[in-house]
């Protein structure tokens, strides 16, 4: 049973996700062998959020099977867990342990709902207050030809990207935790400031949590984790990755973007195990930053040939027109450079003691209305723009 549920789902994620890269690439290979000009038949739709209820499914079923979480008897309770509303899109992913005591016990109360209330404000205004206002400039960048991309645009890019992906994301996961503690769920946390890690093994500690848990629990510990040698952890962090990249989306820049991420994780492993030596401190923040940031760029670009492109472009090795049609400030406005500029700070600004002194206060209600308002200004236009991870 436990084998037959997990590959079902994995079957109907490979079908709706996967089926119509496999196919391209499979035709593509028929008619470079044989030169053909056979056209792809396939055009799968692929329903929004697959990649995270089916997660939630397969960690359920193994849960059960392991023992860990006790069978759910109702078939209303078990939907209302995998296609729980706040979070159903673009997650976290949410382990049936986290919630079961709530499905049947939740106590709604006036003080989870002000609290609920005010993160998901927080999130929405990382969404619309830095992500989206940064979004324009960031398609504008990256969509240029090479011919076109100076050094200065092909880094500001990057840097507006990675700050973009960020407060999108963490905005999403701040509004469906806030919403979900409105209900009387409470969600784990899915970020913790990733941009002040001191090292790639740290990053993944601090980004994108409740996946980097599902592939450690689900994955690299039933492949043996660490306990069968060291070629074989580096062979499972390598598997582990490269599935994660694949997970985010049916591309080889995906595919890349896991494998660039494992190789340094195994060479951060490799170099505590063999030197006892470990990035940290300013040095490790800096570095790791950098890495972080070079893989963006081949998360964002369609193709790998435009991401080497790009890479190449931001240490000008691309050859320049001679006439660029716009100057940096066309791609790159004040608004722009203001809002990355606060969306850095709060990136890398430890806010825990600012945090701590608001929780139980009324400035932090009168402080998420003033936001609220300013979100309600710029959505007014119908700027908004689709979170980045709606695609996974």
């Amino acid at each position: 049973m436990l084998i037959l549920a997990v590959t079902g789902n994995i079957g109907l994620l490979f079908w709706f996700k996967y089926f119509n890269f496999t196919s391209a690439n499979i035709i593509s290979l028929i008619n470079k062998i044989f030169d053909k000009a056979y056209e792809n038949p396939f055009s799968i739709a692929l329903p929004i959020g697959i990649s995270f209820f089916t997660f939630q499914s397969i960690s359920y079923v193994v849960d059960v099977y392991r023992g860990i979480a006790p069978v759910q008897k109702s078939f209303s309770k078990l939907a209302l867990y995998i296609s729980f509303f706040p979070q159903l899109i673009a997650g976290p992913i949410v382990r049936y342990t986290e919630v079961m005591e709530e499905m049947d016990h939740r106590q709604e109360n006036i003080n989870d709902f002000y609290h609920g209330l005010c993160r998901f404000i927080v999130g929405l205004s990382k969404k619309v207050l830095i992500a989206d206002v940064l979004y324009p400039s960031v398609n504008k960048i990256f969509a240029l030809p090479v011919q076109e991309l100076t050094v200065a645009l092909s880094w500001s890019g990057a840097c507006l990207f990675m700050l973009e992906i960020y407060f999108d994301f963490s905005g999403y996961s701040d509004m469906a935790i806030g919403m979900a503690r409105m209900f009387g769920f409470h969600f784990h946390e899915n970020f913790n400031m990733p941009y002040i890690s001191q090292n790639i093994t740290e990053f993944w500690r601090r980004w994108h949590i409740s996946l980097s848990s599902f592939f450690r629990d689900y994955v690299y510990i039933p492949l043996g984790g660490n306990r069968k040698g060291v070629s074989k952890t580096y062979a499972n962090l390598a598997i582990v990755f490269l599935l994660c990249g694949f997970w985010h989306g049916a591309s080889w820049t995906f595919l890349l973007w896991g494998a660039y991420h494992g190789c340094f994780l195994i060479a951060e492993r490799m170099l505590r195990y063999k030197w006892h030596f470990a990035m940290k401190g300013m040095a490790g923040n800096v570095v790791t930053l950098f890495i972080v940031l070079f893989g963006w760029v081949l998360f964002q670009c369609d193709t790998v040939t435009s991401a080497i492109h790009y890479l190449k472009a931001m240490f000008g090795m691309n050859q320049l027109a001679e006439h660029l049609y716009y100057q940096y400030a066309y791609y790159v406005d004040k608004e722009v450079i203001f809002t990355a500029c606060v969306g850095f700070f709060l990136a890398i600004f430890p806010c825990y003691k600012i945090k701590e002194k608001w929780n139980c206060s009324l400035w932090k209600g009168m402080f998420c209305i003033i936001l609220l308002l300013l979100c309600m200004i710029y959505l007014s236009d119908a700027s908004f723009h689709a979170f980045i991870y709606f695609r996974f």
